[in-house]
């Protein structure tokens, strides 16, 4: 089997999903410096499909929660962050047809190119297999992260809430130090230390990039923080 169409094929098996049209998972996979035709279009499309499947299972899910509020954990939901969290946990880089310079810059890893060809990829079911199997498996892939809600909670990042702790006590900002990258390119583990002098902190975090390592990494010195009173 060629290396494209196994690794289509761990693609498939990851979503749980199987197209019909394979072309539709190529146009999906491919950027426009490898040629034409590319994802753009695709992309469009998926992301109008994400939004609205995400809306249908916020509503069904908060059937209390005003217009407002329910736009905001869409917004909260779908962003490039957890999109590019998504694409990692299936190795959707290593599925990717990019050109050589795209290659070479690192762009099977950039979390906007991965963010985008996985909207794109929900274009492609959707043209594939209709609403219903892509809203299903936008169901699937979000549920970790539809689980985690709570509407009265911030819906603020880990960093962004530590940034304002620290900077409503007059304390100095955090600094964020890379101590460890490991893993094939297609699948790196980021080691981040968040280091916080004037309490003298230092806590570390993991993950597929180096921003949801550093997330991770706030959240420790959160907890830290909020847990002894400081």
């Amino acid at each position: 089997m060629p290396v494209c169409a196994a690794s289509f094929a761990r693609l498939e098996e990851a979503l749980d999903y199987r197209f019909a049209d394979k072309a539709l998972l190529t146009m999906a996979l491919t950027h426009r410096s490898f040629g034409v035709p590319h994802y753009e279009r695709l992309e469009f499309l998926g992301d109008g499909v994400l939004d609205c499947a995400i809306a249908a299972v916020l509503y069904h899910r908060f059937p209390d929660l005003p217009e407002g509020d329910l736009s905001r954990l869409r917004a909260h939901l779908v962003c490039q962050d957890t999109l590019f969290q998504l694409a990692q946990e299936i190795h959707l880089g290593g599925a990717l047809r990019l050109g050589e310079g795209e290659m070479k810059s690192g762009g099977d890893q950039r979390p906007s190119i991965l963010a985008d060809v996985l909207e794109a990829i929900f274009g492609a079911i959707y043209l594939d297999g209709g609403f219903q199997a892509a809203s299903a498996i936008i169901e699937r892939r979000f549920a970790a992260q539809i689980a985690a809600l709570h509407p009265g909670q911030s819906m603020k990042d880990a960093k962004t809430r530590l940034q304002e702790w620290l900077q409503g006590r007059h304390h100095a900002l955090p600094r964020y130090v890379l101590l460890e990258t490991t893993g094939a390119a297609h699948a790196q583990t980021f080691r981040v230390s968040c280091q916080i002098d004037s309490q003298e902190i230092r806590v570390e975090g993991v993950g597929g990039s180096r921003r949801l390592a550093e997330q991770s990494a706030a959240a420790h010195a959160l907890r830290f923080l909020e847990g002894n009173g400081a």
